[in-house]
């Protein structure tokens, strides 16, 4: 499918044919890192060649429009600018209403309406971000459409705040910023706190990122995620009674290990180990990385796993399956969850020429264990959001 071929729908949807201007915003993945982000640490993300397309035109009115071609029989989203308010009827589309309520907040002038489709080939609730992404495209089209100038960070925080304020999930800014900052062939150590930045290249000829879809589906605001959140606030709260900090992802392993008998509840000390100790192997990957050592990286999303398992306890049956699959094949680097947890996706690095005998091998384990089977991608790292041309939509 191409852009003219989206354009086609959007003139059979809204009856005329869209501006000749087309924007993208990608998933992402996150190598190492996770759930680092909400408490001040370090991430260390990349987009991926997987995202969200818009196309779209202001209208004269106050009408907005939305249709989304992954979510075809929902038909068309309408609503009035004046009350653009969260509605569980809307479903998807509350995503970028969203954006354009907050982008209204911040003072941007957005007096008309408009009408917006939406394609997006990012697996659903697989935990590459599709929220992330349908927030970053709407905000570089809505840039785009209504000829405003916005900082990208600024759209970033913007979909942070959508996340957070207007749906609900108590998430960091990690999604938001490797959507809209990404770059073709990097990954970004992010500190999620400052949002100071360096991009790290990833030189992969001989080996490829195969993403590992469980299939059982996760929703963020109706897990435990929030829940880990309060542990380690709870953490924080015991430790700053005799450490002067505002975070966890301050902490170093040494003043982690000095201190972490000031955590009075056993449970909320481990999730404190995993955050101290997943922060330390962001920085070290940034290392292994600009070294060329991707045998070294790989081991370091092996222990992210383990600790994402033993410590944080957010990957469960299915995600354990595929990663300890992945570990005993041919060919591999390292694999590990990737995302929030609770279902979702696993990441692996598979040298190039083992790809189709690491998938069959891992589903006919995955399959015999958990009774259906998985999905596999096998992604590049790409660019973030940004305005498109006429190019190819895989």
């Amino acid at each position: 499918m191409n852009t003219q071929e989206l354009a086609n729908v959007f003139q059979e949807k809204f009856g005329t044919p869209p501006l000749p201007r087309s924007f993208f915003a990608p998933g992402r993945i996150n190598l190492i890192g996770e759930h680092t982000d909400y408490n001040g640490g370090h991430v260390f993300p990349a987009s991926i060649s997987l995202g969200t397309y818009a196309i779209g035109n202001k209208r004269n009115d106050k009408r907005l429009r939305l249709y989304s071609m992954n979510f075809a029989q929902m038909g068309i989203m309408e609503c009035d600018l004046s009350d653009l308010s969260f509605n569980d009827n809307h479903d998807w589309a509350n995503y970028p209403k969203g954006m354009l309520l907050y982008l209204q907040k911040s003072g941007y002038d957005i007096s008309h309406g408009a009408d917006i489709l939406f394609f997006g080939n990012i697996p659903s609730g697989a935990g590459l971000s599709s929220s992330a992404s349908i927030e970053m495209v709407t905000g570089i089209l809505l840039e785009g459409i209504y000829d405003l100038t916005i900082d990208r960070l600024k759209i970033i925080q913007l979909g942070q705040m959508v996340e957070n304020e207007y749906i609900g999930v108590n998430s960091g800014i990690m999604d938001q910023f490797a959507v809209g900052k990404g770059m073709k062939d990097h990954a970004i150590l992010l500190n999620c706190k400052t949002l100071e930045y360096q991009y790290a290249p990833i030189s992969l000829k001989k080996h490829a990122v195969i993403i590992i879809n469980s299939n059982k589906q996760r929703t963020l605001s109706g897990s435990k995620y929030n829940e880990r959140r309060k542990q380690c606030e709870l953490a924080l709260k015991d430790l700053q009674t005799e450490c002067h900090i505002d975070s966890l992802g301050e902490l170093t392993i040494e003043e982690f290990e000095k201190h972490k008998h000031l955590i009075t509840n056993i449970t909320n000390r481990k999730r404190t180990k995993h955050i101290v100790y997943e922060n330390a192997r962001t920085l070290e990957a940034l290392d292994k990385l600009r070294m060329g050592d991707l045998q070294g990286f790989g081991k370091l999303m092996n222990e992210s796993h383990i600790s994402l398992k033993d410590d944080y306890e957010v990957t469960g049956l299915e995600l354990d399956t595929i990663v300890q699959a992945a570990w005993k094949q041919e060919g591999i680097l390292g694999a590990r969850m990737t995302g929030a947890g609770f279902g979702g996706c696993a990441i692996a690095i598979v040298e190039k020429n083992k790809v189709e005998d690491f998938k069959k091998k891992v589903n006919a384990i995955y399959h015999r264990t958990i009774g259906y089977d998985a999905t596999f991608y096998t992604a590049s790292i790409g660019d973030g959001a940004k305005e498109i041309s006429k190019e190819v939509v895989q």
